[in-house]
Parts: structure tokens; sequence; C-alpha cells
């Protein structure tokens, strides 16, 4: 069964998710919150496995509420529900930490389908969606001061292979562009999330443009 906290400050619209996933026999609605401050209470008392958390809330917002869930060290999964995709709302919530967002006009297949996703441990947005969404905001990243040793762990196949999945490169597509088999670059892969500390692909196409190992390019918006 995999539990879920609904994060929204209209309560029609924390009543309508939570219709959609109590007609589901493996997803269950454990609370509810009206605001990020509730949120992260509830996620601490409730350690839910899926947060699915409204961006733009009182007392406390859906970013900042993501990264006090993330670094709280909760296994909640935030799937962030933002009212367009190129959203610099959106761009803060993976940077927080975020599995995904979501659109709130989103149909309810795709919520479920979303959930469930971001509860098996991978990311809900795709990958060419955060490339955009990285690009379009990359402007608003700190500029680097002192040489960045975040990505040192790594060999020079593992940042190569980091370079392809923040370009929306799938494993299959890599593996075609390095000439590698899709096993290994999925080890690879394996081996980057597991070093970075990282939960998902998303998350490394994020560190990848903080670290500047990828700068944004216009053209590919």
């Amino acid at each position: 069964m995999t539990t879920v906290l609904l994060v929204d400050d209209e309560p029609l619209v924390r009543v309508g998710f939570g219709m959609v996933l109590d007609s589901q026999p493996d997803l269950e609605v454990v609370g509810q919150a009206g605001d990020g401050a509730a949120a992260v209470t509830l996620a601490r008392q409730l350690r839910p496995d899926v947060v699915v958390m409204d961006v733009r809330m009182p007392v406390l917002d859906g970013v900042a509420a993501t990264a006090q869930i993330v670094a709280a060290g909760l296994p909640s999964r935030v799937l962030v529900l933002t009212t367009f995709d190129l959203d610099e709302h959106a761009f803060a919530a993976l940077r927080a930490g975020a599995s995904g967002f979501l659109l709130k006009n989103t149909e309810p297949a795709d919520l479920l389908a979303a959930i469930r996703t971001v509860a098996a441990g991978d990311a809900v947005v795709s990958p060419r969606v955060t490339r955009r969404l990285l690009e379009t905001f990359a402007g608003q990243l700190p500029a680097p001061g002192a040489r960045d040793t975040r990505l040192d762990a790594l060999t020079d196949r593992e940042r190569e292979v980091l370079v392809h999945v923040a370009g929306g490169s799938s494993n299959a597509e890599i593996a075609a562009a390095l000439v590698l088999s899709e096993l290994t670059v999925k080890t690879h892969v394996g081996r980057i999330l597991g070093k970075l500390g990282l939960r998902d692909r998303t998350q490394a196409a994020v560190l990848a443009y903080e670290t500047r190992l990828v700068r944004p390019d216009p053209d590919r918006r």
C-alpha cells in the first residue's frame, strides 16, 4: 500500500484528489494539509511514501516545505503541483529535492501513474521537460564561487554519462551515443546517483547544471 499526503490550500482540490486516490486499492490518503508548515509537521508524523504538494500556499510555500522534508531525511518523496510546465516555482522545487512535478489540471490517470512512479523511486518529470525547465531558469542559479567539488567522486565516463542524463537522454540513447550496452549505462547511472547521494535522474540533471558541468543552451529550449 502506498501512503499519500495531500497538500493544497484549496479544500476542493484536496477533496477531488482524495476521491481519485481513494478509488485505488493500492493507494491510501493518510493526511491532508492546507499549507506548507502543516505539511512538514504531518510528513514528520505520518512519514508517507509520497507527498503531493502545491507550490503556492500560505504560511510556508511548497518549495520551502519540500526543502524541509528532504532535509529531514524522511522517506517521503515529493510530487509538486504547478499551473504550467515552465514554472520558476517548479524549477525551485526540483532544486529543493522534489522528485518531479505535474500540472494541476492533469488527468486523474496521469496523477495516479505519477504517484506510483514516484513511490517506486523514479522521477516523474520526463528528462526532456526537466532540461527545458533547467535551460529556462538556469540563469537563476548562483554564480560559481570556489571550485565545486561535488562531482570529484565521478570517473570521466560517469561525468560523460551525467552530461547525457542532464540533456534528457534515455539509457538507450546514451548507450547508442557512447557505444555502450544499456545495462552498462544503467550501471553507470546507478553509481552516479549513489556516489552523489541523489534520489533520481531529475536530481542528477539539476546537479549537473548547478555544478556547471552542463551550461544553458538557449537554442535547445
